[in-house]
């Protein structure tokens, strides 16, 4: 692995991007999706909560 030095105006002040946030979009639906495979009960609002299912 090669590290070129460059200088990027996007990042913070701890020189950190957030691409991570890129690959969490997806997990609110499919951890909805597995809550609705397992009780068989469709929960539209975020949090999830055991109350909720019951």
């Amino acid at each position: 692995m090669i590290m070129v030095p460059e200088q990027d105006g996007l990042v913070n002040s701890m020189g950190i991007k957030g691409i991570v946030e890129v690959g969490i979009v997806g997990m609110n639906a499919a951890i909805s999706n597995a809550v609705w495979h397992a009780t068989g009960k469709r929960i539209r609002d975020l949090p999830i909560r055991t109350e909720d299912l019951i």
